[in-house]
């Protein structure tokens, strides 16, 4: 046998061998050996489509389309399908009646005619499922044609010696090849195109569209053309969708908890693990394409060496040039496939992780007990689902690197002692040096993500009670306590971040100089362990490119070890929120609705808190509950109503007995709970639509009337926490959800305290009471109303946390026990019992008051401001948005970011600092190419006797090298060391702007925007600011000055590169200038659609405790789940449009190679004086011009998609502003106001420009000192007099002077410190006890306890533990609302204003705690003036005169005791419908 030749066949099986090296390869004349043809060509993709058809039929599921019509190209595939297996059978009979064919040729035939066959019914049925296209089809058709291509050439060349192969080949041929092109087309059916409206185009686009992304380019050219919107969007594949991922999800996670059940937590449930399980074929597939890609990339330096040889061999023949270019660039297309779709793959696991993880969050949530929700409060929740969250996602572009990384260091290593030998050993051992210093680098920054996480906690926790609570902050001119606050904890976390940036920057220096180290080293080693090692071209630059490579992974290794550690740390701080203990709902004995027990709890024990050392809150609770029955809950302040209610829904963790409930509940809890939907959808609650009920309950809860004065009636959109609806309207939306619901037991936690006297006493004769809409329903009624008692069947008195009393009304006070003691002690008092509490939502008119109802005519539909009984006129603000919306859509900027922007960030960061990353990364780059000349020109030396065997040139070379090499190790360092300072200093400045911005920001702005939209921008948006934008701004300087030093390079090596930068760099340019729009606007819907998802989160949080008693949790997460699929929707689409632009620049980097590659080989063959130096030095630097180009592209859309953030920060800051805090010109003296004047000389107010007035000419005198009771109808204008006293809405006309001093000359904190405000919602804030009192520290220990004492509250503040430094939790949760009201009454006292407005200050305390605390104000603030507006008409009775507002006028305004004795005035009518008047 020829040892050029290979003959595994047998000799009749085949004529000549399978393989001939002087056939194939050493001959100007190529061919490949017939025996080849006919086995190799043919089985192969014969084999790969029977595997893969095969595969296909077996799997695929059935398609929704089922089609029977026939299309053109459909037609046309089935035709030529069929030819072929006529042509096949055509060879077979003919090698059949021909005996001289060899074996293989005739096998050749019938492996064509199955497989064509096959090919035919594949067709058939892709046909009748509806599919579009088919990649096995794609993928043959290629392969048969490439085969095709090969075996009509031979036949061609042997037409002579075979005539009839000859013919049946020019026909294969053509029929193979229009095979092919139809296959890169998609069918059209009509069944498709019927529900393609909002389908994602690839789901029927052809294969080479799918795996080029070319079905993209029509929203690219959209985005080109014009923004894009919602509208231009299509849906999430279904294969995408949140609920599938979520629920595989949950099903790992709950087998890692079951385990951990069943080893009794001696095992620790793994999050990873979990994750894992729940993507591995995800990750699997991606690891399979990131394989692929490292093993191509090798291919590059292998083809450089065979081309160097070329260039340098005259001898060798000119086909191989032509061979070596075209391999080139095939193997740099497969492998930029290969990673196109790695990418993408990345991208949407880490989507899919995301997703899961925030539904889980969301899920935990909702679940998990009180004592859990006081630990994990919303700032941090908040971080998970978009931190965390986003961390784990972006962890999913790096995981890959992990092993990656070490595989193309070992795989170039490997190549380099090909090259170098022994050399390479010391290459390797200065690797080896860099591996203690990772896990340095690994554990340092472990723990800073783990500080810095903990202070973003801090802060947008902070940031979401001062959200929360902005109204009390500027009314009591707290606002720059808590700005220090959060400034405090930001300098907290920017100072771990500077530690994390000066890490990062030594990191980078140490991984940029590595491969530097790596090269020096290896070069050094090889010529200095023997003389006869010369380094020329090719082991130069065949190594040069070798390093390249390596690189690659020794820069992106610490990236991936960077984002490791940060998703260590996310998933360590998701899976301990995930592992807080959860309700046990099934700890409640479900009652059939036809029990004659509705609620029945038995020796039951109950605490807010978890684990064995749990506080008992409720004990021996022992109480049954008749179906049908009203039963009313009484108690003084913080003795356990509301924990009562808890218990008895399971919201509250029981601790032993039994507790039995009937199925369908519903729950009003006492602040009540508004969704941001329309007023319809509020009550509807999810339920169907009924005409009749829905009128019935409107009826019943009093909204008839309201509705009439909403813009667009119940299609009103209902702003935020109920923002323009009346304390009273939100109270009566919530119980006509509840009504609505149809439930069988009804919790109402004290609902009347929010409502006026007739109102109070309409919402229970018509709902509540015996006779109401619910009378044959069960109503647990927690109420402080005495006059209703009587009326109810039973009553449970609570006292210390325990049942004091239950029994009937008569009962209860024929026993002489608590509830008798309770009513004496109040009517002992002298106080009369009014028909319910509050005065201010009169809407419904009685037939007793109705002359009164007459003369207090409907307003306008007001707004209630947190913190404020009413905010009148923000009703406006509802008249004022279209069709009732109130909270318009968060916008999105279109068109180009503005320069504008960039050049902010860019003096946030300093100029000083810019020019310096600017310059250091120059010289960088510069030092970089002359290291390379230097190279070549050293390889140069190899051809020069003299200089080849000199030590000393060679130790010049050598040292001139490691110079170069060194100097930009150093220019690397110093510019991420001026990155470091421009980042700390940028992030500083923006986070300061927007707070102090948003601080002095007025209410209107907060009443119509989103919490959730406003803590975007102090989480995700600072956080991108924080750490992304830094790095892509040095990333596209360095690519930059890269791009162009790979041209002068290239151009300076091979002149002739000159004739196509032009083209490729238009290529460029207009890919770049296509894409850049779309990916900007597409950031931009991306940014907005991920608001939504937080305020949703924060609306639930609200209203936990309602979706999780009435079981409604399910209906919950699937709207979270539709948000997420949303958001994921268009991150999905912006995903597909980076592959389309990556793809398309790393094939203008590819064209490159080629053309540089091709005029080497033309060069050498023309004889143009190509040295193999500069073959090597403009080859090995075009070939990193793919990454350099696509990493360019993809860092400047990266850069101008993360500006976005700067721009939606600086919109922030540039909100309108309220007045100057602090006017020194006008500074009031420090003992003003000292006596309490008010004055209002014609005064007019509008809540903002172009809204009607509210506040229309008032005029009144106020003398110091006096007490003021203020009534009115709901939009009377009540509230508005206190918002303009405090400023919170300026005057547009006339005056308003205190002590002759016009407030409209005063600084508003100048204003607002010197009077206090006690609101109708207690807000508190995460502190101390202390700090909730005086934030700025300007009183001592003394002065807060007799404060205490006075409000009631000493005596339970010594009691905890701490004392004045007891921890309030998160918006006062661990106190009740009475005890928060109180603290409230503290505050009021401690600063002893000599004005002092009570905005319906006790509604939420018990009548006896009320009457106390009224004593308490009576004597506290005898000295000063007091404005009251009333809940209880019995607290203004004593008043020095009395304020009746309506419709922005002051219509009475005379001692209470005047005015009652005019029986035709308002007050008289109010005052009879309270039983306070004859």
């Amino acid at each position: 046998m020829n040892s050029s030749s290979y003959i595994p066949f047998p000799g009749r099986f085949c004529n000549d061998p399978l393989w001939d090296w002087n056939v194939t390869w050493t001959t100007d004349d190529p061919d490949l050996t017939q025996c080849l043809q006919w086995t190799v060509l043919v089985w192969i993709p014969c084999l790969f489509f029977w595997i893969t058809a095969i595969f296909k039929l077996h799997t695929a599921g059935r398609n929704p389309h089922q089609n029977q019509q026939w299309t053109t190209l459909s037609a046309m595939k089935t035709v030529l399908a069929g030819l072929l297996v006529v042509h096949a059978a055509v060879q077979i009979g003919y090698y059949l009646s021909t005996r001289n064919v060899p074996h293989a040729e005739l096998t050749a035939a019938f492996v064509r005619l199955a497989a064509f066959s096959l090919a035919t019914v594949v067709t058939i049925r892709e046909k009748r499922r509806a599919k579009a296209a088919s990649a096995t089809l794609f993928l043959f058709w290629l392969l048969l044609l490439i085969s095709a291509t090969l075996t009509l050439y031979s036949a061609l060349r042997q037409k002579e010696v075979n005539e009839f192969r000859c013919y049946m080949e020019m026909v294969y041929f053509p029929t193979v090849l229009l095979q092919f092109i139809l296959s890169c087309w998609a069918d059209k059916y009509p069944e498709t195109r019927a529900h393609s409206s909002k389908v994602c185009p690839e789901e029927h686009a052809s294969f080479p569209s799918r795996i080029t992304f070319w079905w993209m380019t029509r929203l690219v050219l959209t985005g080109w053309r014009r923004p894009l919107t919602k509208d231009d969007l299509w849906d999430l594949p279904a294969e995408d969708a949140t609920a599938i991922h979520a629920r595989r999800f949950d099903m790992y996670w709950a087998a890692e908890m079951k385990r951990r059940e069943e080893t009794r937590d001696e095992y620790s449930p793994s999050l990873t693990k979990t994750l894992w399980r729940t993507f591995w074929m995800a990750l699997s597939i991606s690891a399979l394409l990131r394989l692929t890609g490292d093993l191509f990339i090798f291919l590059a330096p292998y083809q450089l060496k065979l081309l160097i040889r070329f260039v340098n061999d005259k001898n060798q023949e000119s086909w191989k040039g032509y061979v070596y270019v075209v391999g080139m660039l095939l193997g740099s297309s497969a492998q930029v496939l290969a990673l196109a779709h790695y990418f993408l793959y990345n991208q949407r696991t880490g989507m899919h992780i995301r997703s899961a993880v925030v539904t889980a969050v969301y899920r935990k949530a909702l679940r998990m007990t009180s004592a859990a929700a006081r630990a994990s409060t919303i700032g941090e929740m908040v971080n998970l689902m978009s931190v965390d969250s986003q961390r784990l996602m972006d962890f999913m572009n790096h995981i890959q690197l992990l092993w990656s990384s070490p595989l193309q260091i070992v795989l170039a290593m490997f190549f380099l002692w090909q090259e170098m030998g022994l050399a390479t050993l010391s290459g390797v051992a200065a690797l080896a040096l860099l591996i203690p210093f990772n896990a340095w680098v690994a554990g340092r920054s472990k723990g800073y993500q783990v500080a810095q996480m903990k202070s973003k906690d801090s802060r947008i926790k902070l940031m979401n009670e001062i959200l929360n609570g902005m109204k009390i902050l500027k009314l009591y001119a707290w606002e720059p306590s808590f700005e220090q606050q959060v400034l405090d904890i930001r300098e907290k976390e920017l100072s771990t971040l500077k530690k994390a940036a000066h890490l990062t920057a030594l990191s980078s220096f140490i991984m940029q100089s590595s491969s530097f180290v790596v090269a020096l080293v290896t070069f050094a080693t090889f010529v200095s362990i023997d003389e006869a090692n010369v380094l020329d071209a090719e082991k130069a630059f065949v190594s040069l490119t070798l390093f390249n490579i390596l690189r690659r992974p020794l820069t992106l290794l610490p990236d991936a070890i960077n984002s490791l550690v940060q998703a260590r740390v996310s998933v360590n701080r998701v899976r301990n929120f995930l592992l807080n203990r959860e309700l046990d709902l099934t700890s409640i004995q479900r009652l059939p609705a036809g029990d004659p027990l509705a609620v029945q709890a038995s020796d039951g024990s109950f605490s807010w808190d978890d684990g064995p050392q749990a506080k008992v809150i409720l004990h021996n609770l022992d109480v049954s509950v008749a179906s049908g029955s009203l039963v009313a809950v009484v108690g003084p302040v913080g003795s356990g109503k509301s924990s009562l209610l808890a218990a008895m829904l399971g919201l509250m963790p029981k601790l032993s007995g039994q507790l039995a409930l009937q199925e369908k509940v519903a729950y009003v809890t006492q602040q009540a709970w508004i969704q941001n939907l329309s007023l319809r959808d509020n009550i509807l609650f999810g339920k169907p639509w009924d005409e009749g009920k829905y009128q019935r309950v409107l009826q019943a809860c009093a909204l008839t009337a309201d509705l009439a004065m909403l813009p667009a009636g119940d299609q009103t959109e209902i702003g935020e926490k109920g923002i323009n609806l009346s304390g009273g309207q939100k109270q009566r939306v919530s119980l006509a959800r509840a009504v609505y619901s149809e439930a069988d037991v009804y919790f109402l936690d004290d609902p009347l305290s929010a409502l006026d006297a007739h109102v109070g006493k309409h919402i229970f004769e018509q709902l509540i009471g015996p006779h109401g809409l619910l009378a044959k329903r069960t109503r647990l009624l927690v109420t402080h109303a005495m006059t209703f008692l009587p009326q109810t069947d039973s009553i449970i008195v609570v006292a210390e946390g325990h049942i004091a009393e239950c029994g009937s009304y008569q009962a209860l006070i024929s026993n002489n026990g608590h509830f008798a003691e309770f009513l004496e002690t109040f009517q002992s008092e002298g106080h009369h019992v009014e028909n319910t509490t509050v005065g201010q939502d009169n809407n419904v008119q009685e037939p007793s008051a109705h002359e009164a109802a007459g003369k207090l005519s409907v307003g306008k539909v007001v707004t209630v401001d947190k913190g404020v009984s009413e905010g009148e006129g923000k009703s406006l603000e509802a008249a004022e948005a279209k069709k009732g919306r109130l909270v318009q859509a968060e916008t999105s900027q279109s068109g180009s970011v503005s320069w504008k922007v960039y050049i902010m960030f860019l003096r946030n960061m300093r100029w000083v600092v810019t020019g310096g990353i600017f310059v250091w990364l120059l010289l960088a780059n510069a030092a970089n190419v002359a290291t390379n000349v230097w190279l070549g020109e050293w390889a140069s030396d190899a051809r020069i006797a003299d200089r080849s065997n000199s030590s000393w040139w060679r130790n010049y070379r050598l040292g001139v090298y490691g110079g170069l090499g060194s100097a930009q190790s150093l220019f690397i360092l110093a510019s991420a060391l001026c990155l470091a300072a421009g980042q700390i200093h940028a992030s500083r400045q923006q986070h300061q702007a927007i707070l102090a911005r948003l601080m002095r920001a007025p209410m209107a702005f907060f009443d119509t925007t989103p919490l959730g939209r406003i803590i975007n921008r102090f989480s995700k948006d600072i956080d991108t600011l924080d750490i992304q934008i830094p790095q892509n701004f040095r990333l596209w300087i360095n690519s930059l000055f890269q791009v162009a030093a790979t041209l002068v390079i290239v151009c300076m090596a091979t002149p002739l590169f000159l004739t196509i930068v032009v083209p490729l760099g238009l290529m460029y340019y207009m890919v770049q200038r296509f894409y850049i729009p779309s990916s900007r606007q597409l950031k931009r819907l991306e940014s907005t659609s991920r608001s939504p998802i937080y305020s949703h989160f924060q609306e639930s949080m609200a209203g936990a405790s309602t979706i999780v008693a009435q079981q409604l949790m399910e209906p919950f997460m699937l709207q979270n789940e539709r948000l997420l699929d949303y958001n994921n929707g268009v991150y999905l689409i912006n995903g597909h449009a980076q592959r389309w632009l990556s793809m398309r620049v790393e094939f203008v980097g590819i064209f490159a190679v080629f053309f540089a590659a091709l005029f080497a080989v033309v060069g050498r063959d023309k004889e143009w004086g190509m040295e193999e130096k500069n073959v090597g030095l403009s080859i090995s630097y075009a070939l990193n011009v793919t990454q350099i180009l696509n990493l360019m592209v993809r860092v400047t859309s990266e850069l101008e998609t993360n500006i976005v953030s700067v721009e939606r920060i600086q919109e922030y800051t540039e909100i309108d502003q309220e007045a100057p805090w602090m006017v020194e010109s006008s500074r009031p003296q420090d003992s003003w106001p000292a006596e309490g004047r008010l004055t209002f000389n014609n005064y007019t107010t509008r809540y903002r420009e172009g809204l009607p007035l509210v506040l229309r000419g008032v005029t009144a005198d106020i003398k110091g000192g006096e007490k003021v009771g203020i009534v009115g109808r709901t939009g009377a204008g009540k509230s508005s007099l206190t918002l303009a006293l405090f400023r919170l809405i300026e005057g547009t006309s006339g005056s308003l002077s205190i002590d002759d001093v016009d407030i409209r000359t005063l600084g508003l904190h100048h204003l607002r410190s010197r009077l206090t405000i006690i609101p109708q919602e207690p807000v508190l804030f995460s502190g101390s006890l202390r700090m909730n009192l005086d934030p700025f520290g300007a009183y001592c220990d003394e002065e807060i306890w007799k404060a205490l004492a006075d409000a009631h509250l000493g005596q339970y503040a010594m009691s905890l533990d701490g004392g004045l430094h007891h921890a309030i939790a998160e918006g006062g949760k661990n106190l009740s609302v009475g005890q928060r009201q109180l603290i409230c009454l503290a505050r009021a006292l401690l600063r002893k204003s000599k004005i002092v407005v009570l905005d319906e200050a006790t509604a939420a305390i018990d009548l006896e705690s009320d009457a106390v605390i009224q004593t308490s104000i009576r004597q506290q603030f005898a000295d000063c003036t007091v404005l009251t507006i009333a809940h209880r008409l019995s607290t203004v009775m004593d008043s020095t005169r009395v304020m009746v507002v309506d419709q922005g006028v002051i219509t009475e305004f005379a001692p209470p005791a005047l005015l009652l004795h005019d029986h035709s005035s308002m007050f008289y009518a109010l005052a009879r419908s309270a039983n306070l008047a004859p």
